[in-house]
């Protein structure tokens, strides 16, 4: 897995188009404040072991957030970190739990539209811990 985590004073999307047909329509656009913005890359060999991956991106997203402050995570597929890609299922599986987990330890979780070309919108401080990178 690649993380890409992206401390944002404000963040912002609006689906645009649909590429994945398997998941749901959503039209909804979303608006952040002070949120860590983690963009996800999940892959191929990741599938092998799903609960150790899901564990050690729940532990990098709460080491992140703390580091900037915040209790509130959006959960991103960028399936442009890497060469291989895991199953778009899997994938979101993997978000599906580590939302619900994010949500039982007291943070506000949420996900942009799975299977979407978004047009975003970020606004993020020029600070180190802004900006993390993170492989396992």
């Amino acid at each position: 897995m690649k993380l890409l985590l992206m401390y944002c004073t404000q963040f912002n999307y609006k689906p645009i188009s649909k590429t994945l047909e398997d998941f749901p329509e959503v039209n909804e656009e979303g608006k952040f404040e002070n949120i860590l913005l983690a963009f996800i890359h999940a892959e191929e060999n990741d599938e092998e072991n799903t609960k150790s991956v899901e564990t050690k991106l729940l532990k990098n997203l709460k080491w992140a957030a703390k580091k900037n402050e915040t209790t509130k995570i959006v959960l991103h597929s960028f399936a442009h970190l890497a060469e291989t890609k895991a199953n778009p299922h899997t994938t979101k599986d993997i978000f599906d739990k580590v939302e619900t987990r994010l949500t039982n330890a007291d943070y506000e979780a949420f996900q942009t539209p799975f299977g979407y070309f978004l047009d975003i919108g970020i606004k993020a401080p020029g600070i180190s811990q802004a900006r993390i990178f993170k492989e396992f």
